[in-house]
C-alpha cells in the first residue's frame, strides 16, 4: 500500500430515511447498493437492462482482479503511433476515421495524460490506492451474496517471449515497484511448471500473487443485486431519462414511465452516463473504448493462472464458461456496429499461445462479444458530487479497472451519497477536475 494515508475509514449510516437511486446496475451499481444499504437509505436500482445480462459491460470484461493495473492506457510517446491507429483498423487500439472529428479533443487529453512519466505515476499513485486489496473486498461481497467460489485469488501473470521483451516496459514495473507493488520473476523451467499448457515461445514471466479474478462476472453482479434486493432495496427495469432538481435539491430521477422521488442518486451508467452527468450541470469528456471477447467452450487447454502475454496485450482466464480472451481497444462511439474480426483476432491468439486447442474450432464452440468501457481521458474514473448539487454523486469512467475497482467505487459513492467521507480521499477522482 502507498505510503500516504487516506482518511480514517468512513463512518456509518447518514442515509436514516432517505431515499436513493442508484441508475445503472453493472458491477459499481451493485456494490454501491450493498454499500447504500448498509447506511441506511432505502435503495432503488434503475437500469433497463438484465443485472449481469450480455448488454453490460460488467458481463464481458476480463474478469481480473488485477491490483497492478495502475498504469493509465496512454503513456510517453503513444502520440507517435496514432497514423498508424487510424491506419490499421485491426491493430490493437483502432479509431475509425469518420468517428475521428467526434472523438478528437478526447484523444488529445488522452494522449497528454500520459505524456511524461511523471504524469503516468501521478495517475498510478491514485489507482493504486482505489484498487488496493480489491481481491479481499470483492470476496466479502461474494461471500455476503452467496458466491464466494466466484472469486478466486490465485494470481496473474504477464508473460513474455524472453526477459528482455520483459524488461522493454521497465517505466511501468519501475512505476509499480515505487508504489509498494510486488511480483515473482518466472524463468522457463518455472514457467513450464505453472503454466504446461502454454506455448513453449514464452519463457519469462512476472507472477503477482496478490491478484485474483472473477470467474462469471455476469453472474456475479446477478449475484450482488439479487442480494440487495433480498436486504431491501427495489429494481425497476427502466432507464434514466434525466433528473429533477429545484433549488439545488434533487426531487426526483425521471424515466420514460414517469418519475422516481428520491433524495439522492448515484450516476453509474457506465458509457451511457454522460447526458444524465450533463443533467446534474457536470460536462464530463466521457468516451467509450469497445472492448471484444472470444470464448472457446469446453477448451482442452488453458493457463492455470490467468495470464496475459506481451505479444498479444490480452487478458486469458479459464471461466466458467470456457476460455476467455478479453481485449481490443477501439474507438468508434456508441452506435456502430461491432467489427467481429477483433474478436476473431482474440481467437487466433488463444491458438497460438495454447498450441493443445484445437487449429479448427466449429462456431458452436465458439461465442463472440463486443461492449463499451466507460472511460475518461485521463484513466481515473469520475467518482463525486454532480456540479449542481451534492445529492447526485457521479460514479462512473472505470475504462479498464471497472471489475476490480467497483467494490471501493461502490463503498465511496455510497459514501458521499450520504454526506459522509469515504475510506480513500476522493479528490483523485473529483469530477470537477474537467471544470
Amino acid at each position: 500500500m502507498p505510503a500516504e494515508p487516506g482518511p480514517a475509514p468512513a463512518e456509518a449510516g447518514g442515509g436514516e430515511g432517505r431515499h436513493l437511486v442508484v441508475i445503472g446496475a453493472g458491477i459499481v451499481g451493485a456494490c454501491t447498493a450493498l454499500h447504500a444499504l448498509d447506511r441506511g437509505f432505502g435503495v432503488t436500482l434503475l437500469d433497463p437492462g438484465e443485472p449481469g445480462g450480455e448488454q453490460a459491460a460488467s458481463y464481458g470484461n476480463g474478469c481480473w482482479l488485477s491490483v497492478m493495473s495502475v498504469l493509465p492506457p496512454a503513456g510517453p510517446g503513444l502520440w507517435k503511433k496514432v497514423p498508424g491507429f487510424l491506419a490499421d483498423p485491426l491493430g490493437p487500439l483502432a479509431i475509425r476515421w469518420r468517428y475521428l472529428p467526434r472523438v478528437l479533443p478526447w484523444l488529445l487529453a488522452y494522449l497528454r495524460s500520459g505524456w511524461t512519466e511523471a504524469r503516468v505515476l501521478e495517475t498510478a499513485r491514485a489507482l493504486r490506492i482505489l484498487l488496493d486489496d480489491a481481491p479481499a473486498l470483492h470476496g466479502a461481497l461474494a461471500e455476503r451474496a452467496g458466491v464466494r467460489g466466484l472469486i478466486r485469488r490465485d494470481g496473474l501473470m504477464y508473460v513474455y517471449p524472453s526477459r528482455a521483451e520483459y524488461e522493454a516496459e521497465a517505466m511501468g514495473f519501475r512505476i509499480r515497484r515505487q508504489l509498494g507493488l510486488n511480483w515473482q520473476e518466472i524463468g522457463p523451467e518455472r514457467m513450464r511448471q505453472l503454466q504446461p499448457d502454454l506455448a513453449p515461445r514464452y519463457g519469462f514471466g512476472a507472477l503477482f500473487e496478490e491478484g485474483g479474478h472473477c470467474t462469471d462476472p455476469g453472474a456475479y453482479v446477478a449475484a450482488l443485486v439479487r442480494q440487495a434486493v433480498a436486504e431491501g432495496a427495489t429494481i425497476r427495469r427502466a432507464g434514466a431519462t434525466g433528473l429533477r432538481i429545484e433549488g439545488g435539491k434533487l426531487k426526483a430521477v425521471t424515466t420514460g414511465g414517469g418519475e422516481i422521488p428520491a433524495d439522492r442518486a448515484v450516476i453509474c451508467a457506465g458509457a451511457r452516463s454522460r447526458p444524465l452527468a450533463a443533467a446534474a450541470g457536470s460536462r464530463v469528456p466521457l468516451e467509450t473504448e469497445r472492448g471484444y471477447h472470444a470464448v472457446v467452450l469446453g477448451a482442452e487447454a488453458g493457463p492455470r493462472i490467468p495470464v496475459m502475454p506481451s505479444d498479444g496485450k490480452m487478458g486469458i482466464t479459464m471461466t466458467a464458461a470456457g476460455l476467455r480472451a478479453s481485449g481490443q481497444v477501439e474507438i468508434a462511439g456508441l452506435g456502430a456496429a461491432p467489427d467481429w474480426r477483433r474478436a476473431e483476432i482474440l481467437r487466433d491468439h488463444l491458438l497460438r499461445t495454447f498450441p493443445g486447442l484445437p487449429r479448427e474450432l466449429p462456431p458452436d464452440r465458439l461465442r463472440f462479444w463486443m461492449g463499451h468501457r466507460p472511460s475518461m481521458p485521463d484513466g481515473l474514473p469520475c467518482l463525486g458530487p454532480s456540479a449542481a448539487t451534492p445529492d447526485v454523486v457521479l460514479a462512473f469512467g472505470h475504462g479498464h479497472v471497472g471489475l476490480v475497482a467497483g467494490a471501493r467505487s461502490g463503498e465511496m459513492a455510497a459514501a458521499l451519497a450520504a454526506g459522509k467521507a469515504p475510506s480513500i480521499a476522493p479528490e483523485p477522482f473529483d469530477p470537477r477536475r474537467f471544470g
